[in-house]
C-alpha cells in the first residue's frame, strides 16, 4: 500500500506499481504540464501502463504547431518503459482520434486498442475506455466539441500565466480552469451525467469497474454495483490512477507536492452492491475491440 506522503519518492527510489493509468496528457498543447509528467514517469515502475486517450492533442496542433523537446522526451519515456517489461496499451481519445484507425495493432509490448479489459490483482475486471462517446456535446456536434476545445485552450493559457506568477511568489501549482469548472452548476451537472453514462455502459459489459478520462475530473467513486474511476489529466490536475500489487487502487496528484488523494482497498469491495440479476447484454458488444491483461 502506498504512503500518503510521497515526498521520499525519487528516480533512485521509485514507486513499484502493478498498473498505471494516464489520460488527457495533451502533448502538443502548451497547457500540458510536461515537467510534472516526466518526473512522474522517472519515479514510477509498473507491469502495465494504460494511456487512456488524448495523449497527443492533434486538435490543438491543427490550429498551431507546438511540439517542444520535452514532449518528445515524454514519448521516448513511454517507449523506454516497454524495454523494461512494461506492457503499454494506448487507447486513442477524441483529440488523437486519427490514431483509432490503427486499433488492433500490436508492436512488441505496445498495443493500440479502442477499449480494453484489465484484471486487477484481486481478480476484479476493469473496463478501460477514453469516454468521449459518452459526451453528449461531442456526440451531437463535432463543431461544438472543437469550439469548446478552443475556449478551453484560452483558459489553459491563463493557467500558464497565473502559475508563472504564483511560482515567483513562492506558491504551488493551481488550476484556474479546474476551479471554474467545479463552480459552474451546469459543468457539475455535466460531470455527474457523464459518470452515470460511462457506468451504465460498464454494467452492460458485466465488469466490476470502469476507468476512463476525457472530462479532466479525477475520481474514484462507487456507483451502485460498480466502481467508477477517472484518471484525470495532465493540464489541470496532474493526476494518475495506479494499482499496487495487492489490488489497491490509488489516485495520485503529481505536481510540485506529490501526494495520494484517494484510495480504494480490496476490502472496500464489500461496499459495492451486487445487482439481484445480471445486467442486460443488449447493445454494442466489446468483442474483438477489447483486449485483456492480467
Amino acid at each position: 500500500m502506498l504512503p500518503e506522503d510521497l515526498g521520499t519518492i525519487s528516480p533512485d527510489n521509485p514507486l513499484k506499481l502493478r498498473t498505471i493509468w494516464l489520460s488527457d496528457i495533451h502533448l502538443g498543447n502548451s497547457g500540458c504540464q510536461v515537467d510534472f509528467l516526466l518526473h512522474f514517469l522517472r519515479c514510477t515502475e509498473a507491469r502495465h501502463l494504460f494511456l487512456v486517450g488524448d495523449i497527443i492533442d492533434m486538435w490543438s496542433m491543427e490550429r498551431r504547431l507546438y511540439w517542444p523537446q520535452k514532449h518528445n522526451n515524454a514519448i521516448r519515456s513511454f517507449l523506454g518503459k516497454t524495454k523494461h517489461d512494461t506492457r503499454v496499451v494506448f487507447i486513442p481519445g477524441n483529440h488523437d482520434e486519427k490514431l483509432r484507425e490503427y486499433c488492433g495493432l500490436e508492436l512488441g509490448n505496445i498495443s493500440i486498442q479502442k477499449q480494453a479489459v484489465h484484471t486487477l490483482a484481486n481478480g476484479r475486471k476493469v473496463m478501460i475506455t477514453h469516454g468521449d462517446e459518452f459526451d453528449g456535446v461531442i456526440g451531437a456536434s463535432r463543431f461544438l466539441g472543437k469550439l469548446g476545445s478552443i475556449a478551453y485552450d484560452v483558459l489553459l493559457s491563463m493557467n500558464i500565466v497565473l502559475n508563472w506568477a504564483r511560482r515567483h511568489l513562492g506558491h504551488g501549482h493551481w488550476s484556474l480552469s479546474a476551479y471554474l469548472k467545479l463552480k459552474v452548476k451546469n459543468a457539475v451537472k455535466f460531470i455527474s451525467s457523464y459518470e452515470e453514462a460511462v457506468a451504465h455502459q460498464a454494467r452492460r459489459q458485466k465488469v466490476d469497474a470502469v476507468v476512463c478520462g476525457h472530462i479532466h475530473h479525477a475520481e474514484i467513486a462507487p456507483k451502485g454495483e460498480l466502481l467508477y474511476c477517472n484518471c484525470g489529466d495532465w493540464v489541470e490536475s496532474c493526476t494518475a490512477l495506479v494499482e499496487t500489487e495487492d489490488g489497491t487502487l490509488s489516485l495520485l496528484v503529481w505536481n510540485d507536492q506529490p501526494r495520494l488523494v484517494q484510495r480504494f482497498t480490496p476490502s472496500e469491495w464489500a461496499r459495492i452492491r451486487k445487482p439481484a440479476q445480471p445486467a442486460p447484454a443488449d447493445g454494442a458488444e466489446v468483442g474483438e475491440a477489447i483486449g485483456e491483461s492480467a
